[in-house]
């Protein structure tokens, strides 16, 4: 598999998923060539939407710095008491009264559930709890989207190391593995439900969970995307990451579901924890999923290396260039929302994001401006003519 080039462009992670913020374009700027008005219909502009992800309180100083950073498109996390259908009401509303859409608010109650991946006393229960949830948002109106992932014993950490000018950030070295988290819960080592459980227990699982929850999504109207294993690819505590940990683990699990209400929340920070291990790297993955419409959302980040040891860094400090990343998504006419997390902490949250977040801004309005001069010249019926009305920097800076 083709190594994901590196520059000195990273990717920021995930430790500020409390509160953590990002931004929907205001306005995505086309690329428009001189002379060649005749063509502007075949230049589309990007359906990209960088979102900001935000506490259960909405303050008002939280969405005042969304706002001014420009973004207009919101994931908030809930869980427990908040996690109901007036609560969902009332949030919509705020948001709403701001001048923000909210694209998903998640569950961590039921976003990844230990008794459905790995069976155990009160799966049942959790899968009607669930399926209420999603009623629940269904019936908020407005709300088309939630996040799922399918990991038995959590996410898992190691020590936090520095990045970029001492910025300490999310590590993990498997050699160092002890522990997982996941909503309060600590799984550790070495077996962290008391025995090994084999992939097809795993498999099983997952197609009695997704079989019983799709139906009701697409009668609802809403589209599930399935996180990524974090990290991917491993077993960990005796328990195998074997199905979203590699780009043919998808491909069978999305063919399980059947359905058109199921898909991807690709993380690309996931992604690249993976390296080789995912057997298609990142742009591939993008552009057969993403042809296909499988990808409703994505988590753009970057790290310093693929496993055994990562560490999550800045978007323009990892090994994966990500303007390829951002490219490929236009390409595919990704129409969802791009969020960054697991943020490196500076001295303090929000200037780790506001930083993240122009960064997106001005990729997606790179892609927009070479997608758009790409999609020209090729439906052009006087390629030569429009060609040799662009500026030296169009010529040079734009394949076609």
């Amino acid at each position: 598999m083709k190594k994901p080039s590196r520059n000195e462009a990273g990717l920021d992670r995930r430790e500020f998923g409390r509160v953590a913020l990002a931004g929907a374009l205001g306005g995505n700027a086309l690329f428009s060539l001189t002379g060649a008005a005749e063509d502007k219909s075949q230049i589309l502009e990007s359906k990209m939407k960088i979102a900001a992800q935000m506490s259960a309180s909405l303050s008002d100083e939280e969405i005042r710095f969304v706002r001014q950073l420009g973004i207009d498109h919101v994931v908030i996390w809930t869980g427990g008491t908040n996690a109901t259908y007036d609560s969902f009401v009332r949030l919509r509303k705020k948001a709403e009264t701001a001048g923000l859409r909210i694209w998903n608010i998640g569950n961590v109650d039921v976003h990844n559930m230990e008794e459905v991946t790995l069976n155990l006393p009160g799966r049942d229960e959790k899968i009607a709890q669930y399926i209420q949830y999603l009623r629940d948002i269904g019936r908020v109106g407005g709300i088309h989207y939630t996040t799922y992932a399918h990991m038995g014993n959590g996410i898992w950490s190691t020590k936090p190391e520095t990045t970029r000018g001492g910025a300490r950030a999310r590590a993990f070295d498997l050699s160092k593995a002890t522990q997982g988290r996941w909503n309060g819960k600590v799984f550790r080592m070495p077996l962290t439900h008391g025995r090994t459980y084999t992939e097809q227990e795993i498999w099983d699982n997952y197609a009695y969970f997704i079989k019983k929850v799709a139906p009701v999504a697409e009668e609802k109207g809403i589209r599930i995307g399935i996180h990524p294993d974090d990290p991917p690819a491993l077993e960990l505590g005796g328990v195998p990451r074997c199905i979203f940990s590699s780009f043919d683990g998808y491909r069978r699990a999305l063919d399980i579901a059947n359905s058109p209400n199921v898909g991807m929340c690709l993380c690309v920070g996931c992604w690249l924890e993976g390296g080789e291990l995912m057997g298609k790297d990142i742009i591939e993955t993008i552009r057969y999923f993403g042809e296909r419409k499988k990808i409703f959302k994505v988590h753009f980040r970057n790290v310093s290396a693929p496993l055994p040891h990562f560490v999550e860094t800045f978007l323009d400090n990892g090994y994966m260039n990500m303007y390829e990343v951002m490219r490929a998504l236009r390409e595919v006419d990704f129409d969802g929302v791009i969020i960054t997390d697991h943020l490196p902490y500076m001295n303090k949250p929000a200037t780790a994001f506001a930083h993240a977040a122009g960064y997106m801004r001005a990729l997606i309005e790179r892609a927009n401006a070479e997608f758009g001069v790409s999609r020209h010249v090729r439906r052009s019926a006087s390629t030569k003519a429009v060609t040799s009305k662009m500026s030296p920097a169009g010529v040079d800076g734009v394949p076609v």
